[in-house]
């Protein structure tokens, strides 16, 4: 009866590998062509990734530090979502340029924005370099030696490979250390906006359809890449010229039809799906709904003051949008570990896995990893609640979190070199400037108290020793805003503009800087000294269990956990079922946006012009064969945050869509994947192509690109 509960066990993991799981190298995909082209795909493996000719790879790029874009042009014309280029229209946005709201078209490349900081990083090649890496790295090391050992060989490596290379040179651990590989990568520092459609349109639903299906929201803006003459990365330049990828995407025309191969291209940050049983459970039912509840106190403020008044609402966009997202998510994955059973999965597989184990002296040293990982899971617990209630409800305090800037100026001496000081105020002008343009007082003002009495209901051993001293909230919070030189931007600047060593004194009496200084503080020495060991055991123990999982099922094609390197994922284009009575199609149309119109809520607001053009039906050749408008749709595709901007693509390797987001149900495929119910969400690249042209008046921009009807 062992056996046979062992072989299933194994079998239902085994299964479970396919059907869209998992994040696939794409160097090594020629693993992975066989069950693709069955699927349906009609490409190779090398016509995705290659070194020796241009692929598809050459069209994918990492979009600033959290995002995927993708190539259209042969101008370096660039697609990313309209989310991960939020920041930046943002910032280029005024009350008088409202771009979030109306939205911004360069009709010229004169027009074209630039956008200081934004960087696009283009892969060249990969490496495998797992036995330079190990040299010499062997089981009785402590985790200490081993990771000054595995240091010591990335540096000389890095540097022996630099000498032959103009590219940047990295290497990252994948299987959580088993294996290594090196990347070099070309990074571009000239990057412009071009265009975004409104915000009615680029964030249509806003948080409240966030996480969920059905979506009609067109998730895009554009941008373009430039280089030097010689086409290599440069600073901004007026001087400087498009950039000519080796490759751009094809832009498909024939829609996604239910049943159709599809794929995913992109960078997708982090998921966890070989951790233990007791890790997802504290995840999904302890950590998360902490910081979806102190997030969602801070939302329903914003709100509040952002329905009030048009500033308010563009100085807290991005700011909203970065606490919503997480919010929602969080919950998305507390709801589907336990609808779905996700941790009594996780502890099937791992009764087979102690059963293996023990089955033979050579599987010994597996045996006891399970019981270890709920001693130290537990050891763990008090310690992350301390640094989610830091992270989520001390650190959202705004005046306290920019206050931690001065925190190094606090510290300056006589015997600071000039030169030293200079380089800290020049940068702190920067962050004042920032900071303030987006600041609103009262806001904070009520989100500090809010979080400081969420704060204050966890023990005194957990918390800033600033908290055990407040003994009334409200009176602490005007004393806080009314003696504090933060709140004033005149003042920050004055500091500055005569800043003398003498002055730290001023500096280190403000009670902003001084609340920020207890919280890391405490974090330094209290939570980090404590949660800092914990987590490297848990490490060594993860990445033992991760070589024990590969070494009971050799058979298995295993895939790497996300790490923020380029991957490809793949799947069919299908509607789901998340619940009984509930089936939803795999595409969403123009009309469903007409349907959830409502002019007083702000995320439903529908364009003037937009519905013009619905009720003309003017969609030109972005129409599907049924004549309908398609705006988004669903496949089940493994995506995970960094995959935001990833192009979808179709059998033939042509651009179907932008990923953009995953049905809230399936937020638990970082942790645990169903291919039943995880569904990634991408915007039809019709839609996207005929807000372009018709909507927006910009057709010359798909005239750059290669349209295939």
């Amino acid at each position: 009866m062992k056996k046979l509960f062992l072989t299933l066990a194994i079998l239902l993991s085994s299964a479970m590998a396919f059907a869209g799981e998992g994040m696939w190298i794409p160097m090594l995909l020629q693993y992975n062509e066989k069950e693709m082209q069955e699927m349906g795909m009609r490409i190779t493996a090398d016509d995705i990734y290659s070194i020796n000719h241009s692929s598809l790879k050459d069209a994918i790029v990492l979009f600033g530090g959290g995002c995927t874009g993708e190539i259209v042009s042969d101008y370096g014309l660039l697609l990313t979502n309209h989310h991960c280029g939020y920041d930046w229209i943002q910032k280029h946005s005024s009350v008088e340029h409202d771009y979030l709201t109306d939205g911004f078209w360069a009709m010229d490349r004169s027009q074209e924005l630039p956008c200081p900081g934004l960087t696009v990083t283009i892969l060249r090649e990969m490496r495998d370099v797992t036995e330079k890496i190990l040299f010499k790295v062997t089981e009785d090391m402590t985790e200490e030696q081993r990771q000054a050992k595995i240091n010591e060989n990335m540096k000389h490596l890095i540097s022996d490979v630099e000498k032959e290379t103009q590219y940047k040179v990295s290497i990252k651990p994948f299987f959580l250390g088993n294996e290594y590989y090196l990347l070099l990568n070309e990074v571009f520092t000239d990057v412009r906006l071009v265009g975004c459609p409104p915000s009615n349109i680029g964030k249509f639903g806003g948080d409240t359809d966030n996480w969920v299906w059905p979506r009609h929201t067109g998730d895009f803006s554009v941008f373009r890449v430039y280089a030097d003459k010689d086409g290599h990365p440069a600073t901004y330049s007026a001087d400087n010229v498009p950039y000519k990828p080796a490759k751009h995407l094809d832009v498909s025309l024939k829609g996604a039809e239910e049943g159709d191969f599809a794929f995913v291209f992109g960078y997708p940050a982090r998921t966890s799906e070989y951790l233990p049983a007791v890790a997802v459970d504290q995840e999904a039912n302890v950590i998360d709904p902490i910081a979806v509840d102190l997030r969602g106190k801070i939302l329903d403020i914003y709100n509040t003051y952002q329905e009030k008044d048009k500033k308010v609402r563009i100085q807290y966009a991005s700011k909203h949008a970065g606490l919503g997202n997480g919010w929602k998510k969080w919950m998305g994955v507390t709801e589907g570990i336990n609808h779905f059973h996700g941790v009594e999965k996780k502890r099937f597989y791992e009764e087979s896995f102690k059963e293996w184990s023990q089955s033979s002296r050579m599987f010994h040293r597996y045996t006891n990893l399970l019981k270890r990982f709920d001693e130290k899971y537990k050891a763990l617990e008090p310690y992350r609640v301390a640094y989610t209630y830091l992270t989520n409800a001390g650190l959202n305090i705004e005046i306290m979190d920019f206050a931690g800037n001065f925190n190094k100026l606090s510290q300056v001496t006589a015997d600071t070199p000039q030169e030293e000081v200079d380089k800290m105020i020049a940068s702190l002008k920067n962050a004042t400037k920032a900071f303030f343009k987006d600041y609103y007082q009262p806001i904070d003002e009520e989100v500090a108290k809010t979080m400081l009495n969420e704060y204050l209901k966890q023990p005194a051993d957990f918390r800033p020793a600033f908290l055990n001293e407040i003994k009334d909230v409200d009176a602490y919070v005007e004393q806080l805003f009314s003696k504090s030189m933060f709140t004033s931007e005149e003042q920050v600047n004055d500091l500055l503009d005569h800043f003398k060593p003498n002055k730290v004194k001023k500096l280190q009496k403000d009670p902003a800087l001084q609340a920020y200084q207890s919280m890391i503080n405490f974090y330094k020495e209290e939570v980090n000294p404590k949660m800092g060991p914990i987590n490297k055991e848990i490490d060594s123990l993860q990445r033992l269990y991760m070589k024990g999982q590969m070494v009971m099922e050799p058979e298995k094609h295993f895939s790497p956990d996300a790490n923020f390197t380029l991957r490809v994922t793949y799947g069919k284009v299908e509607g789901f079922k998340p619940q009984d009575g509930k089936k939803y199609r795999h595409f969403t149309t123009l009309e469903g946006i007409m349907e959830k119109e409502n002019p007083d809520i702000y995320d439903y607001v529908v364009e003037p012009r937009l519905k013009e053009l619905y009720n003309k039906k003017d969609y030109g050749r972005y129409a599907d064969k049924d004549g309908t408008m398609h705006v988004a749709f669903t496949a089940s595709v493994h995506t995970t945050g960094g995959n935001s901007g990833s192009p979808i693509l179709n059998a033939d390797g042509q651009l179907l869509g932008l990923n953009f987001d995953r049905c809230w149900e399936g937020t638990m495929s970082d942790l645990v994947y169903d291919p039943d119910i995880c569904r990634n969400i991408s915007v039809d690249i019709r839609y996207v192509l005929f807000i372009m042209d018709k909507f927006a008046g910009a057709k010359h921009l798909v005239d750059e690109m290669t349209i295939v009807e």
